[in-house]
Parts: structure tokens; C-alpha cells; sequence
């Protein structure tokens, strides 16, 4: 008998939200020789040359020079920012450079970090991560004004302390935030968010950045219980779990999923509240961590989000989630 994701409130464990960042399971065995650079692409395989030789270097002084932005000939920065578009694996390559990194060292979404501070609050956070000779962050974006001061203070504090920085994204430095708030009014914060990262451009095949999605055809309903239908199976009404998301603080949804093997969603409908929206896009997030499959009647996955919402600022947002989702929906129904 599948279970419900309605009986699962973890409480806050202000360990376990600093341990558990660390990279996927899905990235537990990748490294720099996993990566298969595509020889019509050169930026690929020198930005594994110029990340092992980062990985290389932590730990050794730079002469006061953290992070300031210097040309190649004066030697390496001590932040990286892997800019390319969606599936030229950027994060990949920033797994491998957090297993190859010596020392305490973290590795989250963006969204984890500013969901950590909303849970430690921020001078916990920074002494949480102060002695942390790497911190990694994947899916680096700005989306709103706090997020912006935010993290420009948090990176501030984190480099002063000696910290080392990787981030990725699929969007250069100085233009994060754009089309999503008055960017030119923190232009001072995300100045110095730029300053702080050597910039290396991963060009490819941008697989996933598109504005339709291939969804797979939604399951009836006697198919989504029979999906669930093992142990660790979570089988709910999709607004059942809308609901349910708001009452979790978004921090903990990695521990609201353990154990979990199988998520079952009936009555799937398309979304239309913002803040219902970025919460899914959380979850959706850490299923896909998991790599837990999903089944879901209703309204086909890629329909989740409202055609209003896929064409405002959180797009690559809601277009990743919808990836991420229809991914894990891709699978043959369990006997």
C-alpha cells in the first residue's frame, strides 16, 4: 500500500542541511575523465584543462589576491563561473571539480544555499561554510532583489574568510537578474558577483533550452497506482501535495524524500500561483537528485506550469523543472 507525501514533515536538522551539500547521486561516480569533451567543441575539454588545474591549486596562497578578476597571464582567480547553455554538462564538470578538491568543501543549487540561509539564518550560514576550503553552486541565478544582496553579501563574506568559489549557469555574470527585476538598481551587488569569478565558456548542443518540451502522454490512473505500488511508493492528489509543499520549509525537501523509490500524482492540473510554482520547481529539483521516477494522471507534465508563467522572468526555471519532470516520467509502467 503506497504511502503519502502528506505524512512526511521533517524537522529542521541544522547538521544534516550543511552535510548533505554534496553533489547528486546521479554525479557520485563522475569525474574529469567521465566527461567526454566533443573535439568540434574546444572550449570543452579546456575548461576540464583549467578546472583540474583549479582543483590543483586550492588551498595554496595567492598572495591576498582572492578574488580579484586578472587575465590569464597573471595567474588563477579563486572563483570559476562555467557559463553555457542547458546540457553541455556544466554540472558535471563542477561535480568532478568538488570530488577532486581537497578539504571540507560544499556543493548545492543556488536555491539550497539561499533556502539554507532562510533556515540557519545568514551568520550561522557563513560560519557553517567559513571553513570550507571549496563551496560549489550549481544553477547560479538572481530572480528578485533579496536573492541579489543576498548572495553578493554571503559570496563577500565566504571570500574574506578564504573561501574558494565554483558556479555554474546559463547566464554570464553581469547580466544575472535580467528580465526578472530592475537589475539596474543593484547593479553595484551584481558588479561585484561578477568581480569575483574567472568566467569559462562551455559551448555545445543546447539540448534542453527550447520553448516546448517533449511530454510524455499523462498515465491513467489505475497505471499511477500500480506504479507506486512497492516499497517506498508515495501515491497523493497532485493539489494534495501543492498544498503540503507550503507547510515544509523548502530546506528540507531532500530529507522529505527519504526513502522514497516511487512518487505517484493523480489529478495533475496546470499551476498558476507563483509561489506554488517556485515551490514545485523545488521538489521537482530534488526528485530528480533522486532520480525518483514519477507517474502522473491528469494534465501532461509538460503542461504544469501556465503558458503566462513559461514566458515570464522564472522561465528557465519552470522549463528546467519541466525537463526534470518529463525525464522521470519517461519509463515503462510497473507490472
Amino acid at each position: 500500500m503506497p504511502g503519502s507525501l502528506l505524512d512526511r514533515s521533517p524537522q529542521l536538522d541544522r547538521g544534516r542541511l550543511v552535510r548533505d551539500l554534496v553533489p547528486p547521486p546521479r554525479f557520485d561516480a563522475e569525474r574529469f575523465t567521465t566527461y567526454w569533451p566533443d573535439p568540434s567543441e574546444p572550449s570543452q575539454a579546456a575548461a576540464i584543462e583549467r578546472l583540474e588545474a583549479y582543483a590543483a591549486s586550492l588551498g595554496q596562497p595567492s598572495r591576498g589576491q582572492w578574488f580579484r578578476r586578472r587575465k590569464a597571464s597573471e595567474g588563477s582567480g579563486r572563483g570559476i563561473y562555467l557559463d553555457g547553455g542547458f546540457g553541455v554538462g556544466k554540472t558535471h564538470l563542477l561535480a568532478s571539480l568538488w570530488h577532486e578538491a581537497q578539504g571540507p568543501k560544499a556543493f548545492g543549487t543556488f536555491v539550497e544555499y539561499t533556502n539554507l540561509v532562510g533556515a540557519l539564518g545568514f551568520q550561522p550560514t557563513v560560519e557553517a561554510l567559513s571553513g570550507h576550503q571549496l563551496v560549489c553552486i550549481d544553477e547560479f541565478e538572481l530572480d528578485d532583489p533579496g536573492d541579489t544582496v543576498l548572495m553578493a553579501t554571503l559570496l563577500g563574506r565566504l571570500a574574506g574568510a578564504g573561501v574558494s568559489l565554483a558556479a555554474t549557469s546559463n547566464t554570464l555574470p553581469d547580466a544575472l537578474g535580467a528580465g526578472r527585476f530592475a537589475a539596474e538598481d543593484f547593479l553595484r551587488e551584481i558588479q561585484a558577483l561578477s568581480a569575483r569569478f574567472e568566467v569559462l565558456t562551455v559551448d555545445g548542443p543546447d539540448y534542453r533550452h527550447r520553448d516546448s518540451v517533449d511530454s510524455p502522454p499523462p498515465s491513467s490512473e489505475d497505471e499511477v497506482r500500480a506504479g507506486v505500488d512497492i516499497e517506498g511508493g508515495l501515491l497523493d492528489h497532485f493539489v494534495d501535495v501543492t498544498r503540503h509543499l507550503a507547510t515544509v520549509h523548502p530546506s528540507r525537501y531532500r530529507s522529505m524524500l527519504d526513502g522514497v523509490t516511487a512518487v505517484g500524482w493523480t489529478h495533475v492540473r496546470p499551476v498558476v500561483d507563483q509561489a506554488v510554482a517556485l515551490r514545485l520547481v523545488v521538489l521537482a529539483d530534488r526528485l530528480y537528485d533522486a532520480d525518483i521516477p514519477v507517474f502522473a494522471s491528469g494534465v501532461p507534465l509538460g503542461e504544469v506550469f501556465s503558458a503566462e508563467m513559461l514566458a515570464g522572468g522564472y522561465r528557465k526555471k519552470y522549463f528546467r523543472a519541466i525537463s526534470r519532470l518529463t525525464s522521470l516520467a519517461r519509463h515503462d509502467v510497473r507490472p
